[in-house]
């Protein structure tokens, strides 16, 4: 009852990377809970300071049911400074506690998951948002760094299949980076380009970046598909001029993201065409003569669904890190 584990980062990189295909499901699976009402998702809670505008750290707690049972927190900071050293932005821990003692069971390193989940929760709405699939068409990501490399693979597994690649980066070598990865895994063409334009024109474009406000005001066509993962890239009326897939309404129009700022603009929901959910259950259907834009704000659920899978894993192949004594006192008298 009263164990503590811990699951180290390299122990979850390697789960992760072994088992995408079963995370896709997992993070399916808890859209279609979490829609349902089997779950717990309280409002994120954003750390931030006034010297580095930039940054944040962010608390996430959420309850999943269903297969789960879990309570838990992801604590995840963003510090976009860090990639000037050469490090990832993000840095996180999950903690996971047990539903019936409420008692902490286990910590994971949770970068990783978060970027899986990400990643997860785009190839999803990839595959149900374009299900004809991706022959004959080009995606392009803007942005390329972790959670962009992430989206890429996991678009893979999910069996989308473009012809090719356009990646859009300010910084040169890191877009580059993300070509070279995305024509290595895949062996599929993958090309660097400065012109945001030319991304802009893709069949599918993948927002991933660190942008803090809007700068993108052109218009997307019917028929384009936009995964806006980064949520602050799009101007309000680029918004507005598509049918909006989200993940959770009332998660997603807040904090400034591209969907409150059209919320804002309009004085309405009424641009909201539904959840990806709503699409997996066959409940919504986005209309073809419009562009569709995938909003994920990211909920805590998922990151319970994914470490629960995790810690499961670890615990499989004895690689999970346990604390005795963790807890000072485990009788009341």
């Amino acid at each position: 009852m009263f164990n503590f584990e811990i699951v180290a980062g390299e122990t979850v990189r390697q789960v992760l990377h072994e088992k995408r295909g079963d995370v896709l499901g997992i993070v399916s699976d808890a859209y279609r809970a979490h829609e349902s009402g089997d779950s717990v998702n309280p409002d994120s809670y954003f750390l931030r300071f006034p010297e580095k505008p930039d940054s944040r750290i962010i608390a996430l707690p959420a309850f999943l049911g269903a297969d789960v049972q879990l309570a838990g927190i992801k604590w995840i900071a963003s510090f976009p400074g860090n990639t000037r050293r050469g490090a990832p932005r993000a840095s996180a821990v999950l903690l996971l506690n047990d539903y019936e003692t409420g008692y902490p069971i286990a910590c994971l390193e949770a970068a990783n998951i978060s970027a899986a989940r990400t990643a997860a929760s785009a190839a999803v709405a990839a595959t149900a948002l374009r299900p004809d699939g991706f022959a004959g068409t080009r995606i392009a990501v803007v942005g390329g760094g972790v959670i962009a490399r992430n989206i890429c693979d996991y678009l893979n597994v999910a069996g989308c299949a473009p012809d090719a690649y356009l990646v859009h980066d300010l910084d040169e070598a890191s877009g580059q980076a993300l070509a070279e990865h995305v024509r290595t895994t895949q062996n599929r063409p993958a090309t660097f380009t400065a012109d945001l334009d030319a991304a802009l024109g893709a069949d599918t474009v993948v927002f991933a970046t660190t942008a803090l406000e809007p700068y993108v005001s052109t218009p997307f066509k019917p028929g384009q598909l936009v995964l806006n993962i980064s949520l602050r890239d799009l101007a309000p009326e680029v918004v507005l001029g598509a049918d909006n897939i989200l993940d959770d309404v009332e998660h997603c129009l807040k904090a400034q993201t591209s969907p409150h700022l059209a919320e804002q603009l309009s004085g309405s929901r009424e641009f909201v065409t539904g959840t990806l959910a709503g699409v997996l259950n066959g409940e919504v259907t986005p209309s073809p003569d419009r562009p569709v834009i995938f909003s994920p704000f990211g909920l805590g659920v998922l990151d319970l669904a994914v470490g629960a899978f995790v810690l499961g894993e670890a615990r499989k192949d004895g690689s999970t890190i346990e604390v005795p004594n963790f807890f000072g006192e485990t009788r009341r008298w």
